[in-house]
């Protein structure tokens, strides 16, 4: 197994990965699950309180649960089946897409980067360059030029017309692309996040990984009308977010920011953000987020997940709990076996 990026680490996945944050859409509820004895005892409850009253309904979500779980555990071995398959039978539109240039990215950005260098930089010098959304440590940047959003907008639409295989993004997302498998992972996403993203996140986000990201998982979202419209309350399973509005024409759909995931929306005022074609919103991964829905039109969005495997080997953000690794393709979910140098937990800034 070998990384699309650093070639000297290998990435692992959480066993949790099989098990937990599986999404009830129909119950707009994340689930774990173990066994049917255990799924009954945790959840018979709460779902029967949410409208899963009879058996055949709640047989109904036993099998969707089951269902996933197998999926997952044949993740590997599907998504390589479908990225050998896009690769020898999916013509691009828009090739060059797949390789990050300059000339694609925002003015702006590269002045914040190039300030992040500076020998004067810090944190309260780099949030006064960067727009206050109004929700705590979110920040809005310009990242690409409006015309490249449009073409890779076509590009994604031209692949999502195509007859080569697709896998979705998550279980709450039902419409979207996952980058790896169309191949923008090594020169588009990883050129990005080291060198555009990761000089940001070591100045805003210190505490949670942000001088040491050292991969990520990088797919688009789709909303649509009689397709995915809204997306309900969740955290990233990531250390820092990228997410950044592509297009096309669009109205309403703001995103929402709550607090961190440890306080309960009962005790959270929500702040509304609107999305700005080409500009993106940079936030911790536990912030907790959703999306409103969108009232016509299309809304695409960029999202890359970054993680820190000095941060999360500590605990799973997802599961909380240490990890327990499992071999994964690629960069899998950002964990790592420690050497004695990480174990000291401190990131350095280079």
């Amino acid at each position: 197994m070998t990384n699309e990026g650093d070639k000297k680490s290998r990435f692992y996945t959480c066993s949790c990965f099989t098990t937990d944050n599986i999404f009830l859409d129909d119950y707009k509820l994340h689930v774990r699950f173990v066994s049917e004895h255990q799924f009954r005892l945790e959840y018979k409850p709460l779902l029967t309180r949410q409208g899963c009253v009879t058996e055949l309904q709640f047989l109904d979500v036993l099998t969707k649960v089951s269902q996933e779980v197998d999926r997952r555990r044949h993740t590997c071995e599907t998504s390589a089946e479908r990225t050998a398959a896009i690769k020898n039978t999916y013509q691009p539109l828009h090739p060059h897409v797949y390789h990050l240039q300059e000339s694609y990215l925002a003015p702006k950005l590269k002045q914040l980067v190039a300030y992040c260098s500076s020998s004067d930089a810090c944190e309260e010098g780099l949030t006064e360059l960067l727009e206050d959304v109004g929700a705590s440590r979110v920040y809005r940047l310009p990242v690409f030029e409006k015309s490249f959003c449009e073409q890779l907008v076509e590009e994604l639409e031209h692949f999502e017309q195509s007859s080569a295989p697709k896998g979705r993004p998550n279980t709450m997302n039902h419409y979207g692309i996952l980058l790896n498998e169309l191949g923008f992972d090594e020169d588009f996403i990883t050129p990005l996040r080291e060198h555009y993203l990761q000089p940001l996140a070591s100045l805003l986000y210190p505490d949670c990984g942000g001088c040491c990201l050292d991969s990520h998982k990088a797919f688009v979202v789709k909303y649509a009308m009689n397709e995915d419209l809204d997306l309900s309350y969740h955290y990233d399973n990531a250390e820092v977010t990228l997410n950044v509005s592509l297009g096309k024409e669009f109205k309403d759909g703001n995103i929402f920011f709550g607090d961190m995931r440890q306080v309960s929306i009962s005790e959270t005022e929500c702040t509304e953000v609107e999305h700005r074609v080409s500009e993106g919103l940079l936030h911790r991964g536990q912030h907790m987020h959703g999306a409103l829905p969108i009232s016509c039109g299309q809304r695409w969005n960029l999202i890359v997940w970054m993680r820190a495997s000095q941060e999360r080997n500590k605990l799973c953000p997802m599961c909380n709990r240490k990890p327990s690794l499992m071999e994964a393709d690629g960069f899998a979910d950002g964990f790592t076996k420690q050497s004695e140098s990480q174990q000291n937990g401190f990131c350095e800034l280079t």
